[in-house]
């Protein structure tokens, strides 16, 4: 089908939108802050996204990556842990606002089609995809076709609890994979050591000028390319919690690929060689059977924005 569909990403930090092709090609983007918590100042955004991009442009409908729990009719964000959704109706209200058709989409499981569509799955029928930024997200593509369970709230890998009565998370719960395995995590612990005083932060707190604030996970993670030894422990720790959470994942699911995305999978091999190892000695029966590829995203910040425009492009008659 000739014409371009909107993919529209949002996260808990940035909304970014693309003007996207059938092939997966963004030929515009935009990137806006997202507006704290406010749910009508948050779909206000959407709008002036959708605005800008279709400007000049054939149309079709809007695809929009929500990072949250949606239903099963891919039209209301049930649950977010980083916004302040709760049975937000982001279908009707975007498509209110815009006029074009919407289909809303968990952010990572948009990801996740992007992936198996046009990225690092291709060719693979059965991937998992696990995006680590300021949480943690999934999607499950099996036999070709995006896995949304029978709710369509599949893939919240996030928030499988792997340290009873452990952390306290934003949903509510303690212990979840993201209080480990996250880029919040990577801040988080660098924060504190300097808070404490550590002499080996003093390397870090030179690159953000003393604001302790300022250690968040681009600079950890320039930091750990630059082969700061403080930033490279906390990649690998990182890592070793992420290859627990694929053991579990492969034991449940037993994909052929795990595709690793989001912002903290720029570290690349930094992150992902600790977590293919921790991975292979925790995997259940190992030795005995195939073990997964575990393999960085292939398109980056664009994978929840494309998945989410092929999605709506396939929704239409």
């Amino acid at each position: 089908m000739s014409g371009y569909t909107v993919g529209i990403d949002i996260g808990g930090t940035k909304v970014i939108g693309g003007l996207v092709s059938a092939d997966g090609r963004v030929s515009r983007e935009v990137r806006r802050t997202t507006p704290g918590r406010d749910p009508a100042a948050v779909r206000a955004t959407i709008a002036s996204v959708v605005s800008e991009l279709r400007s000049g442009a054939d149309v079709l409908a809007v695809g929009i990556g929500a990072a949250g729990f949606v239903d099963a009719d891919r039209a209301r964000v049930m649950f977010a842990p980083h916004l302040a959704w709760r049975d937000e109706p982001l279908r009707a209200s975007v498509a209110a606002d815009v006029g074009l058709p919407v289909v809303v989409e968990n952010d990572a499981n948009a990801a996740a089609w992007a992936e198996s569509r046009f990225g690092a799955g291709r060719g693979e029928p059965d991937l998992v995809c696990v995006t680590l930024g300021t949480g943690i997200g999934g999607g499950i593509v099996r036999d070709g076709r995006l896995y949304r369970g029978r709710w369509g709230m599949a893939g919240e890998f996030g928030h499988m609890v792997v340290v009873p009565d452990g952390r306290r998370c934003e949903c509510g719960n303690r212990g979840c994979l993201e209080q480990y395995a996250s880029g919040n995590v990577l801040g988080r612990e660098a924060r504190e050591l300097a808070l404490a005083g550590s002499p080996v932060t003093v390397p870090l707190l030179e690159r953000v000028g003393g604001d302790v604030s300022g250690l968040v996970g681009p600079v950890l993670t320039q930091a750990a390319q630059d082969g700061d030894p403080v930033a490279v422990e906390l990649f690998e720790d990182v890592g070793r919690w992420l290859g627990v959470g694929l053991a579990n994942l492969a034991a449940a699911l037993d994909p052929g690929l795990f595709v690793i995305g989001g912002g903290v999978s720029d570290a690349g091999e930094l992150l992902l060689r600790p977590a293919r190892e921790s991975f292979r000695r925790t995997l259940t029966g190992r030795g005995f059977r195939p073990f997964a590829a575990v393999e960085r995203a292939a398109l980056g910040p664009q994978a929840g924005l494309v998945g989410a425009a092929d999605l709506a492009r396939l929704s239409l008659p």
